[in-house]
């Protein structure tokens, strides 16, 4: 733990949440977090640790994939039992609570994964302003093994037609279990409960929040960074722009941004990023132009992790570069790095399973910055979802257009051209998706999708346009809704809009004479997707 990360969480009430392996954990956070109660995320090996060094008002245990059944599954520390605090157990937390506490679970039963319906039997404070005894209501559910005998001191609050102890708690230890998933969307009232869980049984303020985060960064930012300078990466997108600023408001001319623009940006993304921060902010930065040497480097490359390793490994050097010439400016060394890390990031990297931060990492960015740099980092959102730094942005006054932008990973356009990398093509995938964002911010549709893109696929198809024939580029359209960017779904544009986007990309975009939509969907457990 860093000393920005003590001084940003000690003033607050706070939450543990022990993680079994969930693949939904950190919407249980997210959900807290809404609820203006900070949290945290610990794997369950280190949860012991974890809670004495945290010391939260409250604990959650979370799902997980392991059978209680099996000896070697994990269990819920002593400590977090013993302490007294209010515990609120979910799924296989249930579960591991019945069978540490001297009840059973047994497999075997009808299992029981999606929408179910729990009737409520007794008064609960869960249910405080949100159910009432004799009601029926919808929650989402994801089990085999199931309770079947609760501890001395439990009764039961709720039932389903396969989990007869849906709901059960000792209130007067204030622990409560569920067996379905209230951090989900799938289950309606489910943020209700854990709010209710926070507040009216642990008794938790909600003081978390980003105009709290702001003060209580700003000055943490200048305690840690005392009289050192920092340097900052700009990519262009929100967490990045949001710590650039944030850092800024906190050192001042302390602080300088480097843009590498590797030509891989949207249309007009790059003038945005150097108006925004050299203009408007008024925020030392260097803008170096790089297209040439990342576009010449790529031009025909076609295997995905090639293209993020080369991107990668030009970053770091082009940015060491820059690093050095800002250095030997005469103004005094340069001591830390700032990193727009958010608290995702910090979550997979301690996953329990190793998880798959690495493949995120690959995935979605372009590689980390080398030891060999010898800077002290300085990641003011390592505590935030990427809600909460949007919120942050419109804290501190970045302009919709920015702090609403839809997320872009760090390679590009690189990887919205499966197969090789051309500036032709380029050329043609940034006009596109130029359109087809522009039809979507004019139909009213921009704040409603979660991520829209545009593809240019490596196929090419024969068309007549007018009196000829063509042999152009396929483009794909891609809009996904999320809650919780976890799981999504295709968004359902009418047809008139594709029409409109479909005509408007074949009439202008030499070199396209067909475009398709994508209507998959993203399952639970996939991170991103291209």
């Amino acid at each position: 733990m860093t000393s920005l990360q003590h001084d940003l969480r000690q003033h607050h009430d706070k939450v543990l949440i022990v993680d079994f392996g969930s693949q939904v954990t950190q919407l249980i956070a997210r959900r807290v977090r809404e609820a203006g109660v900070y949290c945290e995320i610990a794997p369950f090996q280190s949860a012991e640790k974890a809670f004495a060094q945290f010391s939260p008002k409250a604990v959650i245990l979370s799902g997980g994939p392991a059978s209680v059944i099996d000896p070697n599954s994990p269990r819920a520390p002593k400590n977090i039992l013993d302490s007294g605090l209010p515990i609120l157990a979910i799924c296989y937390g249930q579960q591991t609570i019945a069978a540490q506490m001297g009840g059973a679970v047994e497999g075997g039963h009808h299992a029981e994964f999606g929408r179910a319906n729990v009737d409520i039997v007794e008064r609960s404070a869960l249910f405080d302003g949100v159910w009432e005894i004799g009601g029926c209501y919808p929650v989402w559910m994801s089990h085999g093994d199931r309770v079947t005998r609760l501890p001395e001191g439990f009764s039961v609050k709720a039932r389903s037609e396969n989990a007869p102890f849906a709901v059960a708690s000792d209130e007067k230890r204030k622990i409560f279990t569920t067996q379905f998933h209230p951090e989900v969307a799938h289950t309606p009232d489910g943020a209700k409960l854990l709010a209710n869980f926070v507040h009216k049984v642990a008794g938790l303020k909600s003081d978390w929040t980003m105009a709290a985060f702001r003060g209580e960064a700003i000055k943490a930012i200048r305690d840690s960074v005392g009289q050192g300078r920092v340097l900052c990466g700009l990519s262009g997108g929100v967490d990045s722009a949001v710590a650039a600023v944030l850092i800024h408001e906190a050192i001042g001319e302390k602080l300088t941004c480097v843009f590498v623009d590797h030509g891989l940006l949207r249309m007009g993304e790059a003038e945005e990023v150097v108006t925004l921060f050299r203009d408007h902010y008024n925020i030392p930065l260097v803008h170096v132009q790089a297209q040439d040497l990342f576009i010449g480097a790529l031009e025909g490359q076609a295997e995905p992790e090639a293209k993020r390793k080369t991107i990668g490994r030009l970053f770091i050097e082009t940015f060491e570069a820059e690093a050095k010439k800002i250095a030997a400016d005469g103004k005094g060394a340069l001591e830390f790095l700032a990193q727009g890390t958010l608290y995702p990031d910090v979550i997979e990297s301690v996953s329990f399973t190793g998880g798959p931060s690495v493949t995120i990492k690959s995935h979605h960015n372009v590689g980390g910055l080398p030891e060999r740099m010898h800077m002290k980092l300085v990641e003011p959102l390592r505590e935030l979802f990427k809600d909460e730094v949007r919120a942050l942005g419109r804290e501190l006054g970045l302009p919709e257009v920015f702090v609403g932008r839809h997320p872009f990973p760090g390679p590009g356009l690189a990887i919205r051209l499966p197969g090789g990398v051309t500036r032709e093509k380029l050329e043609i995938l940034r006009k596109a998706d130029a359109i087809y964002l522009d039809e979507i911010r004019k139909a009213g549709l921009y704040d409603k999708i979660w991520q829209a893109f545009a593809v240019l696929l490596p196929v090419r198809s024969v068309g007549v346009m007018g009196d000829g024939r063509t042999y152009d580029h396929v483009c794909a359209l891609r809009a996904v809704t999320s809650v919780d960017g976890m799981t999504a779904d295709f968004f359902p544009y009418d047809m008139n809009f594709l029409g409109r986007a479909a005509t408007r990309i074949i009439n202008e975009v030499k070199g396209v004479n067909r475009v398709v939509y994508d209507v998959t969907s993203k399952p639970p457990g996939t991170i991103e997707w291209e």
